[in-house]
């Protein structure tokens, strides 16, 4: 059985991290997306949010959980059993930051290997950042986050501009 771990802080869950789910969940035999405890980002929703919107993004895959956690992300691989790091490769950025991070993964952990998926064609620019940023601006990003995402955002950003 080949586990394998998606992680992230998904903050929030955006279509294109949707995808790479449902394509690597294809691949292994069961995915957890763990959500980032503790994050040097300034995050818009909190840990529970997070998951809860993930999780309910992904009901229809039976063969994919949702959990927390903190620490280096190949310590909690080898902790839940799992042989795989899935990672999403947008634009050109991405591959140098991703080899670094599968380089140093693979120094600490030789039996974690850390497989890139490329991103869709429609996802290759779409991050969570430019989601808050042009959803704040007014643009409609319902095509961009899953749809259990989108009042939850919307809302969270009319809160923020009322305060």
């Amino acid at each position: 059985m080949v586990r394998a771990i998606y992680p992230g802080t998904f903050d929030p869950i955006t279509n294109g991290h949707l995808d790479i789910v449902e394509r690597a969940s294809r691949a292994v035999d069961d995915l957890v997306v763990g959500v980032v405890a503790l994050s040097t980002k300034q995050t818009m929703f909190n840990l529970d949010e997070r998951i809860k919107m993930f999780a309910d993004a992904v009901t229809h895959l039976p063969n994919v959980s949702v959990q927390s956690y903190s620490g280096l992300t190949v310590n909690v691989a080898r902790d839940i059993g799992a042989s795989v790091i899935v990672r999403g490769l947008r634009i050109t950025s991405d591959f140098e930051y991703e080899s670094e991070m599968a380089l140093m993964n693979r120094k600490m952990a030789e039996d974690v290997e850390t497989v890139c998926l490329f991103s869709a064609l429609e996802y290759q620019i779409l991050s969570s950042s430019r989601v808050k940023e042009v959803a704040a601006l007014g643009a409609d990003v319902s095509d961009l986050v899953p749809s259990n995402v989108l009042n939850p955002l919307v809302e969270r950003l009319e809160e923020r501009q009322e305060k």
